[in-house]
């Protein structure tokens, strides 16, 4: 869901920057489907956002004067921007009256985009509702600083519980990409202490604070760091599953929506073939054990050993009682 609000923010300003603009264009742009783009834009009218569409082909495009504006200035450029008049101070005589008077209606501009910014991203921020980890008994929302401080490259200083081992530590990340994974959300992050990409779990944040101080990602690619993995446990396997789900589930298992990219095999009789590899096999046996006997594993032989090993220990727990 995290994922979808970023872009569903990307989407208003390529609508400012470009009236006319298709949802062809807007997929092109955002890395996803027409299909996912439809879907957004009916999450912003229902939240109210006046965006029209004059028929098919023309495009989309804002009513009346609705604007976030100046649509591309960074904070940086704010910031150099504000410098302007103490580095013209010795040279006033070369700039007419009038040039005060539309420096400070800049300013004032980029003041009521910062606040209009804030204002749709707490709008969008209330419409993800979070659950509460049964220990807690009231959900930290840390969202909006946190995309925020994702949209403005603002690194931030947290307070994270570790709960393997069980340590609380502060330190300073630079927030990449918040997503969604199991019912949950993580962020991915370079964390200043280890001088290393880590994956964090959002629940487990104590205190966010944003800073003044600014990141580059770089050259970091989301989906190479994230190859292979099923869900967002990470290894360094390389495991080849072959999977057969039956005629009954086979329909349901092509509607999945995965994080990897699978090879389907439909076979005569309804069956479907199921091949992935991964680097790690925890959340993919826990994936294939919600569909119990409509799911085989082919290979590896020593996983079908694995899960019959699983299931005989499942079963003894019922026996023994």
């Amino acid at each position: 869901m995290s994922e979808r609000l970023i872009r569903l923010l990307r989407i208003i300003i390529l609508i400012q920057s470009s009236p006319g603009i298709t949802a062809k264009e807007l997929a092109d742009r955002c890395e996803t489907t027409p299909r996912t783009i439809y879907r957004d834009l009916e999450l912003l009218s229902a939240a109210q956002v006046p965006i029209t569409n004059e028929g098919y082909g023309k495009g989309y495009e804002y009513i009346g004067n609705f604007s976030f504006y100046p649509i591309d200035w960074t904070e940086q450029e704010a910031v150099a921007f504000g410098m302007l008049p103490n580095v013209i101070e010795q040279m006033t005589h070369l700039f007419p009256p009038d040039f005060y008077s539309a420096y400070e209606k800049v300013m004032a501009t980029h003041q009521k985009e910062k606040k209009e910014l804030q204002d749709v991203l707490q709008k969008m921020v209330s419409i993800i509702q979070m659950g509460t980890p049964a220990f807690q008994e009231e959900q930290n929302n840390f969202l909006s600083p946190v995309i925020d401080s994702i949209l403005n490259s603002r690194t931030i200083e947290v307070v994270y519980h570790t709960q393997s081992r069980d340590v609380t530590t502060s330190r300073a990340l630079d927030p990449y990409y918040l997503i969604p994974r199991d019912h949950r959300f993580y962020l991915i992050a370079f964390c200043h202490e280890k001088q290393k990409v880590l994956t964090f779990r959002m629940s487990r944040f104590l205190q966010v604070n944003q800073t003044d101080q600014t990141f580059d990602m770089k050259d970091f690619n989301l989906k190479k760091y994230f190859k292979d993995t099923w869900s967002i446990i990470q290894g360094k396997d390389k495991i080849h599953f072959k999977v057969l789900f039956n005629k009954e589930v086979a329909r349901y298992i092509k509607e999945e929506e995965l994080f990897v990219s699978p090879r389907l095999t439909e076979n005569k009789d309804g069956s479907l073939l199921f091949e992935v590899t991964l680097n790690h096999d925890r959340e993919f046996m826990q994936w294939l054990m919600q569909y119990g006997m409509d799911a085989e594993i082919l290979e590896p032989v020593e996983y079908r050993a694995k899960m019959k090993e699983m299931l005989t220990k499942w079963m003894s727990v019922y026996e023994s009682k």
